[in-house]
C-alpha cells in the first residue's frame, strides 16, 4: 500500500489563512486582535484537499499548544484593580471607569488562584481536536494501535494532553495509550537556548521594538474615557501601562467562562484594537522569528523538537502499525518551530517591521490557544 507521512504540526495551523490583511481580519473578528490569546475556534466547514493518487494517511505526528488558559501573572488583574480602586476612592472615575473595575473584579474572581491554568474551554478544545483526528483519519486509530503522548511539566499542558487522551480512549477503548510528562523531555519540548535568547535581547533589537511601540501608542482616548478627573489621571496613573494590561485582559476574556457575560473590547475602536495587536505581533516576530536584529537564528532554538519529530517518525515508519505521536507544549516553542519549517512563509526575515504583517506574518494564524 502506498503511504504518505502526515505531520500535524500544531492543529492551530488549521486556521484558514485569510486573504485579507490583518486590519481587515480584526475588523471582521475582534477576537483575532488577541493574537496568542485567541481561543482556537476550530476549523470552518470546507472541502478538504484529497490525498494525491491512492495514498492514504497512516501515521500522525503532532505538536500542539495547550488549550485556553487563564493569565499566567496575577499582576494582570491586581495592577488594573488597584489602580482603578485608588482612582475610584479619589472620585476620579467616570461611570464607565467604575463599571470596568467591576468587570475586571469578576474576571479576577474566576481566575483566582489559577494563574496559567487550563480553563474549561481549553479542555473542550482539546477533546474536540482529538475527536476530529479520529473522524478524519479513522484508519490511523483503528484497533489496538499505540498512541504515545508527552507534554511539558506545566499543568495546563498535562491537562490538555489528558483531555485529548480521555476523548480518544472513549472513542476507541482498544487503543494502547502511553503517557508521560517528565523533566527528561523538556530538553526538546520546551528548550530555552540561552545564547539565542541573549541575542534576541540585543540593544538594537530591543530599541527597534520600543520605537515601534512608541510610534503606535494608542492609550490616551481609551484610558481617558475612564476618568472624569484629567488632572488626577495625568499625575497619578500610568496610562500607557494601564492600557497594556487592560488590552491583555480584553484579549483573554474569550478563554474564560465569563466570555458570554463580560467584554472589554467595547473600550476600543477597531483601529485601536488593530494598533494594540500590531505591537504584540511585532513582539513575537522580533522575539521568536527570523528577524535580522535578533541574530536571525531564533527559530533554531527548536532544532531539538524538530529532530525529535523526524527521529520519532523514522522509528515509527518501521512498524506495521505506526500509530500516533502526540506532543503538548507552548506558544514559545510552536511559533519558532513554524518559522523554522517555513510553513506559509513564516520564515520571513526583514528589519522593516511594516512588512511583517504585509507579508502575512500574523501571530493569530500560528499560536491561538490550542
Amino acid at each position: 500500500m502506498k503511504r504518505v507521512f502526515v505531520i500535524f504540526c500544531a492543529l492551530g495551523i488549521a486556521l484558514a489563512i485569510c486573504a485579507q490583511k490583518p486590519q481587515q481580519d480584526i475588523k471582521k473578528n475582534l477576537r483575532l486582535s488577541g493574537g496568542s490569546f485567541l481561543a482556537y475556534p476550530g476549523p470552518k466547514q470546507h472541502k478538504r484537499t484529497s490525498a494525491p493518487g491512492n495514498k492514504k494517511p497512516f501515521y500522525i505526528s503532532h505538536f500542539g499548544r495547550h488549550g485556553s488558559r487563564y493569565p499566567t501573572k496575577t499582576e494582570d488583574f491586581t495592577f488594573v484593580i488597584e489602580t482603578l480602586q485608588k482612582s475610584e476612592e479619589a472620585h476620579a472615575l467616570t461611570p464607565l471607569g467604575s463599571e470596568v473595575l467591576q468587570r475586571v473584579i469578576m474576571m479576577e474572581q474566576e481566575a483566582h488562584n489559577r494563574p496559567g491554568e487550563l480553563t474549561s474551554l481549553g479542555a473542550q478544545q482539546q477533546q474536540e481536536i482529538a475527536e476530529r483526528m479520529v473522524q478524519r483519519f479513522p484508519a490511523v486509530f483503528d484497533g489496538n494501535v499505540t498512541v504515545e503522548a508527552k507534554s511539558t511539566t506545566s499543568i495546563r499542558a498535562i491537562l490538555s494532553m489528558s483531555n485529548a487522551l480521555l476523548k480518544l480512549q472513549a472513542l476507541n477503548p482498544k487503543l494502547k495509550i502511553k503517557v508521560d510528562a517528565s523533566q527528561s523531555d523538556m530538553g526538546y519540548l520546551r528548550h530555552n537556548d540561552k545564547l539565542l535568547t541573549t541575542q534576541s535581547l540585543d540593544e538594537k533589537n530591543v530599541a527597534l521594538y520600543n520605537a515601534f511601540v512608541d510610534a503606535h501608542s494608542t492609550w490616551e482616548r481609551v484610558i481617558g474615557q475612564l476618568y472624569s478627573d484629567t488632572a488626577y489621571l495625568n499625575h497619578n496613573v500610568e496610562g500607557k501601562k494601564l492600557n497594556s494590561y487592560l488590552f491583555r485582559l480584553a484579549s483573554v476574556v474569550q478563554d474564560m467562562d465569563l466570555r458570554k457575560k463580560v467584554t472589554l473590547y467595547d473600550l476600543y475602536t477597531d483601529a485601536e484594537l488593530y494598533e494594540n495587536w500590531r505591537k504584540d505581533n511585532v513582539f513575537w516576530y522580533l522575539g521568536f522569528g527570523f528577524a535580522p536584529t535578533n541574530g536571525g537564528k531564533m527559530p533554531f532554538g527548536q532544532r531539538f523538537l524538530l529532530r525529535n519529530i523526524i527521529e520519532k517518525a523514522d522509528s515509527c515508519l518501521k512498524l506495521d502499525r505506526p500509530g500516533v505521536t502526540l506532543r503538548y507544549g507552548h506558544d514559545t516553542a510552536l511559533l519558532p518551530l513554524v518559522c523554522l519549517l517555513g510553513i506559509n512563509d513564516f520564515d520571513l526575515s526583514t528589519d522593516d517591521l511594516d512588512q511583517v504583517e504585509r507579508r502575512g506574518w500574523a501571530d493569530y494564524k500560528i499560536i491561538p490557544m490550542a
